[in-house]
This record gives structure tokens, sequence and C-alpha cells, in this order.
């Protein structure tokens, strides 16, 4: 059994969720979101970040991790805060990590890259059974996770029929 944590960045509410994948079946072990306070100094912000997924690490034992790449935002600041959220979290997981864009997150999970959030959220609940409200960051977390559990097996071991060459897929992999 494999365990994936999927994690939503940002600097206001950061999404987690976590899901077990056996025998192609996925299963919603945990989501939630972590909310920052606007009272919090950035610097709390983001050791919030950090030490709250440690404790989901601690509690569900994952074995790999998936998080949103960051799109380019309008504003450079608004994009600088989130690549440091980014940051906290991803030094807190210490396992291999997969990122993903949002549309292929979209793509892997409703089917469509452009998909509307609502959409998103509509899925997740269908493909893992759930029957509550999911908070928007929390569900994005969980569509991480199923994204990549979804994608794993591609990782870099994709290759072309036609000449038999390695063919990059277009998520990036870090190991610790």
């Amino acid at each position: 059994m494999t365990i994936i944590i999927g994690i939503d960045p940002g600097s206001r509410n950061t999404g987690f969720g976590v899901v077990s994948l056996a025998q192609h079946q996925l299963q919603c072990l945990a989501y939630g979101c972590i909310h920052l306070s606007a009272d919090m100094s950035w610097s709390q912000r983001l050791q919030t970040i950090h030490q709250k997924i440690i404790e989901v690490i601690d509690q569900y034992s994952p074995t790999e991790a998936a998080i949103e790449q960051v799109f380019m935002h309008v504003n450079p600041g608004s994009a600088l805060k989130l690549g440091q959220a980014r940051g906290a979290a991803i030094v807190a997981l210490k396992m291999p990590l997969a990122e993903y864009s949002a549309r292929q997150v979209k793509q892997a999970v409703v089917g469509f890259g452009a998909a509307a959030k609502e959409q998103v959220q509509q899925m997740v609940l269908r493909l893992l059974n759930l029957n509550e409200t999911l908070q928007a960051d929390a569900a994005d977390a969980l569509a991480i996770a199923v994204c990549h559990a979804h994608s794993r097996h591609l990782q870099d071991k994709t290759y072309t029929r036609k000449n038999n060459k390695k063919r990059s897929t277009s998520w990036r992999q870090y190991t610790p």
C-alpha cells in the first residue's frame, strides 16, 4: 500500500489531503486546511505550515508527496509569498516529491485541463466516495494526491514506442 500526501500551498490557507493506494483503489485517509491568521507575522505563518505538515506526516506516515506548482501571478509579491509557503511545506516533507500544474491536476481528476473548481471538487468526492462538503483548499490538495496516484507510474521511465528513446514527463520529482 502506498500513502500519498497532496499539498495545495497558500499564504492564507494551505490545504492537505492524504490518500492510500492499494491494488488500484484509492481511499481518503485525511484532509484539512491550515488556516493562517492575518494577525500572524509572515515567519509565524511559514512556521505554522511547516509544523502542521510535519504533524500530518507523523500521524499518517505517507511515503510519497505531491504539490501544486507555482503559477505566475500578476503581482510578483504574491508569487514570492506563495513560493515561500510552498518552500515551508516542501522542507517538512523529507520524502520523494512530485510537482503538478493546476492544468495537469484538473486533467487527471476531471479529464479536462480547464475544468472549473466546482467540477474538481465534485470529482474528488466521487473518486474518493466522500459524502461531506470539502473546503476548497482541502479538495484541491486531495485532487493533487489523486493526480499523483494516477500519474506516479509514469515517472521518468516513460519511453516512446517508435524509437525507444527516453521521453521526459511533464512533472518533476525531487528526492531528498
